[in-house]
């Protein structure tokens, strides 16, 4: 808002120094000092307010050291980072920007699915929470708005590099924008900013990937079921990183602090894909508009690091499934958005090996139970940190070392750029 604001006072009264309002470097840096005192400052307030609501969590009695003194902790806290990543993106961001709108309307939707969950199990005294199939029907309904708005807004663009000797198929894109002649080096080229259904890939020459060639085997006509292939990609993304987020919130320190690093490799992605000068360096595809994304990742980031504050061990407050599912889902539609989401098995590593923990451990406990009668188990425990917790490692020690995992995770997300 504050940005509109600025805007239309620089081209209409022409005061000094309202220009910067125009850089996103100046408008992250406000973002992420706005979330930090948000977070930090009235994070106390907050807590000490479900303290006197007496919103605490339960503990289940899991044998784990430690584990039942934090009986009675306030849950909820994912109420402070909602609103250290809502208010200084509607102040400073452009909220007129598709990409922005469609974060905004993430953090809101996931939030409240995770609020009522966390309602149940506080206020209706029900362990269970909102039913799981509810939660998957939500997350679903989120990948859909997002991805019949990626595939159809035509807002949503990439910029493509264009033969001047070749004519366009305007059949295979939904629209087409002027073609612009440039210059690299001694090269002259076109490009156009065109619908498109490529995104980043990892490890890869030309380092794009256009999920319509996923079915390619069907034939002429095949970039027709492009759009279904699409939206199944974002689906599996949004419900998997969403729950991944919510198994790693286990312990204290763990989920915060991984997202805040996650959103730091997030937020350098969006400001490189953004920018036409390093996107064309980098080789990568070049987003246009996407850059006030870095307003929303910069919020997001102070959030994470502010609610860290009352977070880290021993924990003064809990985020519950109303921070847990809210940070799962930003980070899968932010990867979506800025086409990077193909890396998200590097960048989310922590999530996908707490969720794989999981699945392995509930998959082998069925399976020896039906073979020999009884359920074995590979970890001590499942999720991972609960395994070394088991093992005897201190949760603090445990959260460190996975926070060290997701730096290198990070860096190798970077590496990537130009690693081919």
């Amino acid at each position: 808002m504050l940005y509109l604001l600025f805007e239309y006072l620089h081209k209409h009264y022409d005061f000094p120094g309202l220009r910067l309002f125009q850089y996103l470097t100046f408008r992250s840096s406000l973002s992420i000092i706005l979330s930090l005192i948000i977070t930090t400052v009235y994070g106390r307030r907050i807590i000490d307010y479900l303290h006197s609501k007496q919103v605490g969590e339960t503990v289940r009695n899991l044998g784990l050291e430690g584990q039942m003194q934090k009986q009675g902790t306030p849950t909820m806290g994912g109420i402070m980072i909602l609103m250290g990543i809502l208010i200084p993106t509607l102040l400073f961001a452009n909220i007129t920007n598709i990409y922005v709108i469609l974060m905004i309307v993430t953090t809101l939707w996931m939030g409240a699915i995770g609020f009522l969950d966390d309602y149940i199990k506080v206020f209706k005294k029900n362990k269970e929470g909102l039913a799981g199939r509810f939660k998957v029907v939500g997350q679903v309904g989120l990948a859909i708005i997002v991805g019949c708005t990626m595939y159809f807004h035509p807002n949503i663009v990439v910029r493509q590099t264009v033969d001047e000797t070749v004519k366009v198929d305007t059949t295979k894109v939904q629209s087409i924008a002027p073609m612009v002649l440039r210059k690299k080096g001694e090269t002259y080229y076109y490009t156009q900013d065109v619908k498109s259904t490529k995104t980043n890939l990892p490890f890869y020459k030309n380092n794009e990937f256009d999920y319509a060639k996923v079915v390619k085997f069907l034939g002429e006509g095949y970039e027709k079921y492009a759009f279904i292939v699409f939206l199944a990609f974002v689906i599996v993304i949004v419900t998997a990183v969403s729950n991944g987020a919510n198994l790693t919130d286990g312990i204290d320190g763990l989920a915060t602090g991984t997202s805040a690093i996650i959103g730091i490799t997030m937020g350098i992605f969006a400001y490189v894909s953004g920018n036409t000068v390093m996107a064309d360096y980098l080789n990568i595809m070049y987003i246009p508009n996407s850059g006030e994304l870095i307003i929303f990742a910069a919020a997001f980031i102070g959030a994470c690091i502010g609610f860290l504050w009352y977070n880290s061990y021993p924990a003064q407050i809990f985020m519950g499934d109303t921070g847990s599912l809210t940070i799962g889902g930003i980070i899968a539609v932010f990867a979506i958005m800025t086409r990077k989401e193909l890396l998200i098995p590097i960048i989310c590593g922590v999530f996908l090996v707490e969720v794989l923990s999981v699945s392995l451990q509930v998959t082998y406990f069925k399976y020896t139970k039906k073979r020999f009668g009884e359920g074995r188990r590979i970890f001590l425990m499942s999720p991972l940190h609960h395994h070394y917790q088991k093992k005897g490692y201190h949760e603090a020690k445990i959260v460190t070392r996975f926070w060290i995992i997701g730096i290198l995770l990070a860096v190798i997300a970077f590496v990537t750029l130009k690693l081919r």
